[in-house]
């Protein structure tokens, strides 16, 4: 069977430059934003005319930091604790054969810029940044929105959080424009599901921003928040 080649239309640009604290799914957290920016050949507004009438969008994207060389017919999603796998197609798991993602998000704003063309504003991202984008398409809700679908062992954990507690000379580092989304990150408790120390100490990157904090599995408590300078 013959392969296909299938290039980027588009890169988005995000406040994550590494994987840990990302959301684990699109829509988790609303107040996280990203820019896409197409690449010059795609950047013809006609190919966009229309798009303003839909407020959501799918991206087709690559997970570029998840290959693997070997197929793997099972895997261990991180809500089920790490230990018990199931089918690599039963899950979202970035380790895919192809290392494609399928990401639902929020059209914010379709923004034109002197150098970049039109670039779309969107909410509710997941992806890291620089995520190669290949595809786009708007999301129909008498199509794609399926009330009585069943979620399988992922419904299990649909309401998951934390409680987030930070000191106000901590909360008062953080610009407004993303104490939110920081704090919305944090709750969706970015550990790996099979460490539980209370006293270990993670630190989660966003923006220019990285922040320590502990959990003890029912909160996050912000510990620390410094400016990094290793851009």
């Amino acid at each position: 069977m013959s392969g296909i080649t299938i290039s980027p239309i588009a890169h988005i640009r995000t406040p994550f430059k590494d994987k840990f604290g990302l959301p684990r799914q699109s829509g988790r957290v609303s107040s996280l934003t990203g820019e896409i920016v197409f690449e010059p050949q795609f950047r013809n507004p006609d190919a966009i005319r229309g798009l303003d009438g839909f407020s959501h969008i799918w991206l087709i994207f690559e997970f570029s930091q998840s290959h693997r060389e070997n197929f793997s017919p099972t895997v261990r999603p991180p809500r089920l604790g790490g230990n018990r796998r199931v089918g690599v197609f039963a899950s979202r798991s970035p380790f895919r054969p192809n290392s494609l993602g399928l990401s639902c998000v929020k059209l914010k704003e379709i923004r034109h810029d002197a150098n970049l063309g039109d670039v779309l504003e969107v909410e509710g991202i997941d992806l890291l940044d620089g995520t190669p984008i290949f595809d786009l398409k708007p999301y129909l809700p008498h199509a794609d929105c399926i009330p009585d679908a069943l979620g399988g062992f992922a419904d299990e954990f649909a309401s998951y959080k934390l409680e987030v507690v930070c000191p106000d000379s901590l909360a008062e580092l953080l610009p407004d424009n993303i104490r939110d989304a920081v704090f919305s990150c944090l709750a969706e408790d970015p550990r790996p599901s099979y460490q539980n120390d209370p006293n270990r100490i993670y630190t989660m990157s966003f923006d220019k921003y990285e922040i320590d904090f502990t959990s003890d599995g029912k909160a996050v408590c912000i510990n620390n928040v410094r400016e990094s300078f290793n851009e």
